[in-house]
């Protein structure tokens, strides 16, 4: 085998996180008004075990659906689940009850086959694409920058499940900061079963008593472009602004805020908070500034904050991870603090 092919394998067997029904039925039931006479696409999930495909098709009458099109990504050498040699990908085709049964059964779904391996980047799952109108799935995690460019490129409607630290990513950041994209309902800790080689690992991996192997993720998010009343809930502020309990950054000009709880009600400045404010954000009642991450999106020592080159080299010195653009400050005993990813946000007049 070709090393591309062992590389693309060992992608996909790390890719295979089958979401719960539960867990997709907790988040879609606040978007019902958003399916009526749509046509929606699974393109990254196994119709013949996938609980995104199992969800519609039991509630299509419900949800007014006018089509449900599920795909998937055959690997080519092994069935992950089965450990047997995979069948040929294809993609589902539901258009509602048939025949009086209120299950949805062999006859009133088509199955037909695919050319390619169903990878959600080839010309007939593009295809595909292009005749939906809303896209729910759980996408490859390490794909989820590309995916999430699809999705745009094709201007999709979507609800997807993804990772906090993707809002980080230097291609997904901007979307969010100018309201294209923002989070569902759930964000948090979330369970998946995963395939039977998967490797054991010490934490947040168990067997259950059918053998069947689970991860958990304590990340895991929606992401999406549908509105939603979550979205414009106005976060109840309490917290009063001192200087003693708000640090200000030393390489950018605003104050530092551990928690989201913690966002004072009388600041009217640049505050930086933790990447989870993105669970609670009210375009209406915030605005986005940037980010601070010691990554990609990382700010430049001494912009707004009027460093001069000597201090910046300082801090380099004293800690070489701000030249990656960390926030920092100086806690009460003069030690100096790098802080994790931060969203600058700023209170809307």
């Amino acid at each position: 085998m070709a090393k591309r092919s062992i590389d693309k394998a060992k992608a996909a067997k790390k890719d295979e996180f089958y979401t719960q029904l539960e867990d997709i039925n907790n988040e879609l039931r606040h978007y019902r008004e958003h399916f009526r006479g749509k046509t929606v696409l699974c393109n990254c999930d196994d119709p013949r075990i996938s609980n995104f495909f199992t969800y519609f098709a039991y509630n299509f009458e419900f949800l007014g659906l006018k089509k449900l099109i599920t795909t998937c990504y055959k690997n080519q050498d092994m069935d992950f689940f089965s450990q047997n040699k995979s069948e040929q990908a294809v993609f589902l085709v539901y258009e509602g009850d048939k025949n009086g049964n209120s299950i949805p059964d062999a006859e009133e779904i088509g199955v037909k086959p695919l050319k390619g391996d169903g990878d959600f980047r080839s010309k007939e799952c593009i295809e595909l694409l292009k005749e939906a109108d809303i896209v729910v799935t759980n996408p490859p995690f390490s794909l989820f920058r590309e995916y999430m460019a699809q999705l745009m490129e094709y201007g999709k409607k979507f609800l997807i499940i993804g990772n906090q630290n993707n809002a980080t990513y230097k291609e997904i950041f901007p979307l969010i900061k100018e309201n294209k994209i923002w989070l569902g309902y759930k964000s948090g800790d979330m369970s998946f079963r995963v395939p039977a080689n998967s490797e054991e690992r010490a934490t947040r991996f168990w067997i259950d008593t059918n053998g069947q192997k689970w991860r958990s993720l304590g990340n895991i998010c929606w992401y999406t472009n549908l509105d939603i009343p979550k979205r414009h809930e106005n976060l109840i502020l309490y917290k009063s602004y001192t200087p003693e309990e708000y640090p200000r950054y030393i390489n950018y000009d605003a104050i530092e805020v551990s928690k989201t709880e913690l966002i004072p009600c009388d600041y009217d400045g640049v505050m930086g908070v933790p990447i989870t404010f993105m669970d609670k954000y009210n375009p209406d009642q915030f605005e986005i500034i940037g980010i601070g991450n010691g990554g990609e999106l990382g700010v430049e020592c001494g912009v707004s904050a009027n460093l001069t080159a000597e201090q910046c080299a300082a801090l380099f010195r004293e800690d070489k991870s701000f030249r990656k653009g960390k926030l920092c400050y100086r806690n009460d005993k003069g030690k100096l603090v790098g802080c994790y990813a931060r969203i600058l946000i700023r209170k809307r007049a």
